[in-house]
Parts: structure tokens; C-alpha cells; sequence
């Protein structure tokens, strides 16, 4: 049967009630009493009431549904139970209670959460499928398409069927249904939180695996969809039954500091309630008690505990005005700590949750935390999407409050359910959704054209370039993150703009290197597909990676002169017959520092042997001649428009790259005179070209046919260089 449960009420080596005594105010929402499920199974054995009748055995049910729902229709519910008791009649969990204890447990989870009736009636017989004889087409007969959707996508896959897989397809189909209506995981959440709870008499090594899986998959999901009062539980479920010694030591401090007389949390919340009643804002104080986890990891992180470690302060108010109204009166009235201020109001978190975070200092140094939101921020921090009802439903005119609605399919989702697609099998799709769930923070980076792309915290432009154009990233070339240039291992921040730069070219190729710097599985997965299905190409990859270890890479076109040799040769002077000076019949030679060129502005200086050398303008050798008192000659271009320059292009990385930027330099009728190219490094080259053009009018156009060569980002003059004393 699917629910992994045994008896609630013998808690075995874990307490059945982790949530227990944390300090002596009050707890972090009105408690209901924990369900009796002997009473619940004497009651579900009464079978099903006259029709009309509640069942006796979902009256708790009912209750905490029209806490949140008034006016809600429980004749489905009515109809659901029925089907689900007689369904699972003769059916027994493992500690011998009527099974169908267990989908109104999960059931009642969902309903003081604040589920709609459509959750709570799937919920219900979120197992008949599964463990009956009741079919999907049943279900949709009766209850229609939504329900039976929800249903369908919390069904196990068989293990007969799918063998080892069986697990990991289930998660994975279970997913892809949760991308079209975030219901279905509401459901297998609250499901899991019910089989943690009475999990007490199973086998430890199975307890272990049910716990794990709880840690690396349902507990992230459950933060990701912002359902707190779930994950928190969750969380504490897990602790326990994995680290079972340091749980005990955790829960012996939370004992001891709730024995405790003296309360400086109590003590800070009346201060506070006298501070917002003077300052005549409405506005609830509460003691939020810590739950074990977070008491065990404060204590990690700051050794001995104090009162104020124990729990934080929460201030409800009606309006989102009141809470910047509470924060001001609080930093005005009490000492705040600066640093601990976080606004998740004007900029909400991923997962929906939305609050104001501060602290203040005691007199004796203690720091109190405090969380002030409205009742609706609270009620979506605490149950997530479960408490945003059906999200699929037209919306209202007018929202309460204003308050963020629910995205249908929030990017986390959307990226996960992307790359499962591509996933090549079960243990690599398993093993990657453990990897992706562990990223605990999402960042938000802006397209130049206004769009947005969710990245998880750590995300690099390779993951940016993936999450935008998929496998057509393949021929991405670089990117500006904020106007800059940048390689594609560069970290992403929140908030960054990223424009990604294409090549042109449709057999572009990954670079083996982008693995180092891939941190999304969509990345991470189309890059190893091409380089799986194009090994010649990647066993190129990694010899040209081991030789760039050793020397530059370099590939001149046809009839250019090698780098290498030419690097070793002094570059002949460039010929200045198109310059005319005030000293007739005087050699004239054109300074290599600064290569001048028509029409540059330029400035000649008699050098040794009665030579003119001429300079550009805004070299910094003409500044030190003249500083040395060189005698200065007048110079200026003559009607001869040939000329040499040296021109410096940087570029990405890529194959063919020198080969397509000589043959686009040789188009523009350049004549390249010599050629060096450095060593890349982080993906991006340096090349510089000495060339000769017939004529100088054509330097603009030459520069442009280089830039548009794929890869290449800049073309520049080469900036001008001291020379030597003596020219």
C-alpha cells in the first residue's frame, strides 16, 4: 500500500508529536488537538451516514475547512469519503488501524492549511486508484477532470511495471502533472508529512531511506512552494529519525529553556505592544518558537544559547503601510540591528513569502528577531500555494489586498520540468533533481529587452544562455553582464542584466570548458548531449585544451605570414612617402609605437642622422620629446593615401576564429605585414595585426568587416606606446 505508516500512538524512537514544548508563550498558531486515530477508526468503521449526512468520522474535517471556507460545498467531500471508506474497507495499515485513517489524516492537513474543496476531495481519495479497484475514470464520472487530474498525478507507478525506476518515474511524473496544477504536490506533501508522522515501527533501514528521500526531495519542494508549516515539520520528522543523538540533546535544550522563569522574548513583545498601542497601530504581537532544526542550527552557529534564541517575535498587521508603519516605530523606539533588516515585501522571495525581518538589541545583549507582515502575507508564509485556494480559477476583480498572486508555473518549475525532459535515464534524471533541489536561493537576472530569467543562486552566463535559448546556446560566443564584457564562467548576482552574445554560425560547438561553469541541469545536460553525440569533435576539444596549456593556438589563413615568425622579426618601418615635411629631402619615417595613419592628427621630430620620425598626436612619446627639448618638425599628409596601421582585435574563443578574420581582412584589401595572437585566457583572445591598405579611407571599413567576424567583440587601434630615446 502506499502509505509508508505504522501506529501514531506508539511514537517508537521518534516522539509522534515533534512539535512539542519549545518556551511557555504561545505557540506559533492556534493548535488544533492532534487527532485520536483509534477514535478516528472506530468512527470510520460506523460506514458511510444516510445520504445528506456528514460521516461522523470527517466532522473534523468539515471544521477546519469552513474556518477557512464558510461557504464552501461539502457535498463532494460528503461523496468522496463514501467512495474512499468503502474502497479501503478490510484495508489495515501496519499498526492495525483502518487504512482509510490515513487519507483523512492527510485530508485534515490540507484543511487547516486552508485547501479548497477540489484538494480536499482528491486528497481524500488520493489512494483509491492506487491501492483499490476504483479506476481513473471512475473518479472522473463522479468528481470531474480536475480532481481526477489531481488524483492521477499523486498515483504511484507500479514497481512491477517499472522495477529500481519505479521511484524516481514516480517523482518525475508526479512533477510534470505538478507544472500544470501545483495542487498535485499539496497533496503528496501533505501525504508525506502524515507517513513521517507514524513512521515509528518500521525497520530503521527503511525509515533511513524514507527519511533521506524526505530531506533531498519533498522538504526543498516543499520551500519552493513556500509551504512552511509543512517543510518546518517536515524538517524536524527528518532530524529525528537521521540524527537521532543530537535530536535528543536539541530537545533538552528546548525543555530546559522553556522551564525557565525569566522570558526576554516576553518581555521584548509587551515593550513592543506598548510602543504600536501608543503609536495607534493594530497590530498583534506573537512568540514564534523555533522549530528543532533551527534551534540546532542557531546552536551551531553560536554556541551557548540565550532566551532570545529560542524563538523570534511576529507582529501581524492589516495593511502593508502598517508594516513599514511597525518598523519605523520599533527602530525609532527600541535599538535596532542594522544589519539584520531584510525587506521580502517590496521584493518577495521566489517561493511567495513575503515579510519585513529586523531585530533589536537588550540592554543586556541579547538580539530579539523580529517578522512583521499582514494576516494574508502570513497565511501565504505559513501554507504557501496550498493557501492561494485554486490558482487555475478566474481571478477577482479585486484581489484582496493586493496581495502577489500565485504564478501557475514559478520558474524553478518550469527550468526542472525543462531539463527532465532531457534527463537520459532514471538514475540520471534521480541524481540530478537531488543536485537541482539542493540549491537552496533563486536569482533573478533581466534580459536587455525587458524579459526576466529565474537562475538559482550560483548560476553562471552559460546557465543564463541555456535557460534562455536552450540548445541553441550552443552558439553563444559571450555576454555583458551590466554593459560589460564578461566570459561565460562569470557568477551571476541579482538583479544583473545579461546580454548574451550569438555567433551566426548553426554548427556552433559547445566548449568542453562550459561543464566547469554549468551549475543548472539544463546546462549541464544539453552540453553533455552534444558532446556524447559528437565525439570526434569533443576528443578535438580536449586535445586543443591540452596543447593551449603549452602555446597559443595558431592558425593563419592562406598566404599570411606566421605569428610565431613574424613575432621573432623586427616589423619593417612603414613607408611615409604621403607625408610632407618642412625640411625638404629629409628621410621621413613613421614611428611603430603608434603606427600614424590620414587623416590623424601628427607631430614630427628630427631624430639622429637629420631623419624626421612622425608620431600620432596623442602618443606619449611626443609629450617626452618635447620634454627633452627634441627639435620639433612641421609635418602634415600629403594626396598619397597609403598607409600602415596596427589594429587589436580580442575575441572569443572558438574554432576557425583566426582563419575567418584574416580571410574578412583580406576581402577589405589589407595586407597583413605581421601578426601576433597571445595565449587565451577565460575563453577570450588577444590578436594584433600590423597591416598596409592601399588606401587609408578604407581603415573605417576594414575595422567594421572584423568586428562582424562571429566572436570577435572589439577592434581597436593600437594604442599608442613610449619608444625609445632616439625614435
Amino acid at each position: 500500500m502506499s502509505a509508508e505508516a505504522t501506529n501514531s500512538v506508539t511514537p517508537g524512537p521518534m516522539p509522534g508529536a515533534v512539535s512539542g514544548p519549545v518556551t511557555p508563550t504561545a505557540p506559533r498558531r492556534k493548535a488544533r488537538p492532534r487527532i485520536d486515530l483509534r477514535r478516528l477508526g472506530r468512527a470510520a468503521l460506523l460506514g458511510p451516514a444516510a445520504r445528506g449526512r456528514l460521516p461522523d468520522a470527517i466532522s473534523h474535517v468539515v471544521d477546519a475547512h469552513r474556518a477557512h471556507h464558510p461557504d464552501a460545498d461539502l457535498e463532494p467531500l460528503r461523496r468522496a469519503y463514501v467512495l474512499a471508506e468503502s474502497s479501503h474497507r478490510g484495508q489495515m495499515r501496519k499498526s492495525g488501524e483502518p487504512y482509510i485513517t490515513h487519507p483523512l489524516a492527510v485530508t485534515l492537513i490540507l484543511a487547516e492549511l486552508g485547501a479548497e474543496t477540489t484538494t480536499l476531495t482528491a486528497s481524500l481519495l488520493h489512494d483509491t486508484v492506487e491501492d483499490t479497484d476504483v479506476t481513473l475514470d471512475q473518479v472522473r464520472d463522479q468528481f470531474g477532470e480536475e480532481v481526477r487530474y489531481l488524483v492521477d498525478g499523486v498515483t504511484k507507478l507500479e514497481k512491477v511495471d517499472y522495477g529500481a525506476a519505479a521511484e524516481p518515474e514516480t517523482f518525475r511524473k508526479m512533477l510534470v502533472a505538478t507544472g500544470n496544477d501545483v495542487r498535485v504536490m499539496s497533496i503528496k506533501l501533505a501525504d508525506r508529512l502524515h507517513n513521517m508522522r507514524t513512521l515509528g515501527v518500521m525497520r530503521p533501514e527503511k525509515q533511513e531511506r524514507i527519511a533521506k528521500v524526505t530531506r533531498d526531495v519533498l522538504i526543498p519542494l516543499a520551500e519552493r512552494l513556500g509551504v512552511q508549516a509543512l517543510k518546518t515539520e517536515l524538517e524536524d520528522l527528518v532530524f529525528a529519525i537521521l540524527h537521532p543523538e543530537e535530536y535528543a540533546h536539541t530537545r533538552e535544550l528546548i525543555v530546559r529553556n522553556a522551564a525557565r522563569s525569566d522570558g526576554p522574548l516576553a518581555e521584548v513583545a509587551d515593550e513592543m505592544r506598548t510602543v504600536l498601542r501608543e503609536a495607534d497601530i493594530p497590530a498583534e504581537v506573537l512568540i514564534r518558537p523555533r522549530h528543532f532544526v533551527s534551534v540546532h542550527r542557531v546552536s551551531r552557529k553560536r554556541g551557548r544559547l540565550r532566551g532570545s534564541d529560542f524563538g523570534r517575535l511576529l507582529v501581524l498587521v492589516n495593511e502593508d503601510a502598517d508594516c513599514y508603519g511597525v518598523l519605523g516605530e520599533l527602530h525609532t523606539c527600541m535599538t535596532p540591528v542594522v544589519s539584520e533588516f531584510k525587506d521580502f515585501i517590496a521584493v518577495p522571495k521566489f517561493n511567495l513569502y513575503q515579510s519585513l525581518h529586523t531585530a533589536v538589541a537588550r540592554e543586556d545583549g541579547q538580539v530579539v528577531e523580529v517578522l512583521i507582515r499582514t494576516h494574508q502575507m502570513h497565511k501565504v508564509a505559513e501554507a504557501g500555494v496550498v493557501a492561494l485556494g485554486n490558482p487555475y480559477a478566474p481571478a477577482p476583480d479585486d484581489p484582496a489586498d493586493g496581495e502577489r498572486v500565485d504564478p501557475t508555473r514559478p520558474g524553478w518549475l518550469s527550468r526542472l520540468l525543462d531539463w527532465q525532459e532531457a534527463a537520459p535515464d532514471p538514475d540520471h534524471f534521480w541524481s540530478t533533481l537531488r543536485e537541482d533541489l539542493a540549491q537552496d536561493r533563486e536569482i533573478t537576472v533581466f534580459r536587455p529587452d525587458g524579459g526576466t530569467l529565474g537562475l538559482p543562486e550560483g548560476a553562471t552566463c552559460v546557465d543564463a544562455a541555456y535557460a534562455q535559448y536552450g540548445e541553441d546556446a550552443h552558439a553563444c560566443i559571450g555576454a555583458r553582464v551590466n554593459g560589460r564584457l564578461a566570459t561565460l564562467s562569470t557568477v551571476l548576482r541579482d538583479g544583473d542584466t545579461v546580454q548574451l552574445l550569438m555567433g551566426q554560425d548553426p554548427a556552433s560547438e559547445p566548449s568542453r570548458e562550459w561543464l566547469e561553469h554549468a551549475h543548472t541541469p539544463a546546462a549541464r545536460i544539453a552540453i553533455q548531449r552534444w558532446l556524447a553525440a559528437h565525439p570526434a569533435q569533443a576528443e578535438a576539444q580536449r586535445t586543443d585544451a591540452q596543447n593551449a596549456q603549452d602555446r597559443a593556438a595558431h592558425r593563419p589563413g592562406a598566404g599570411v605570414p606566421d605569428p610565431d615568425a613574424a613575432a621573432e622579426q623586427p616589423a619593417a618601418r612603414p613607408a611615409a612617402g604621403n607625408v610632407l615635411t618642412d625640411r625638404p629631402g629629409a628621410a621621413v619615417r613613421l614611428a611603430r609605437c603608434c603606427t600614424p595613419v590620414p587623416p590623424d592628427e601628427i607631430a614630427g621630430f628630427a631624430v639622429r642622422g637629420g631623419a624626421v620620425t612622425v608620431h600620432r598626436a596623442e602618443c606619449a612619446a611626443v609629450a617626452r620629446m618635447r620634454d627633452g627639448g627634441r627639435a620639433e618638425v612641421g609635418v602634415r599628409w600629403g594626396e598619397a593615401t597609403e598607409c600602415r596601421v596596427t589594429l587589436v582585435a580580442e575575441s572569443f574563443v572558438r574554432p576557425h576564429l583566426l582563419a575567418d578574420l584574416t580571410e574578412a581582412m583580406a576581402l577589405e584589401g589589407a595586407e597583413i605585414v605581421s601578426a601576433t595572437v597571445e595565449p587565451p585566457t577565460q575563453q577570450q583572445v588577444r590578436h594584433t595585426y600590423t597591416v598596409e591598405l592601399p588606401d587609408a579611407a578604407r581603415l573605417p571599413a576594414l575595422m567594421r568587416a572584423m568586428r562582424n567576424v562571429a566572436g570577435v567583440y572589439d577592434v581597436s587601434r593600437a594604442q599608442p606606446q613610449p619608444q625609445p630615446q632616439g625614435g
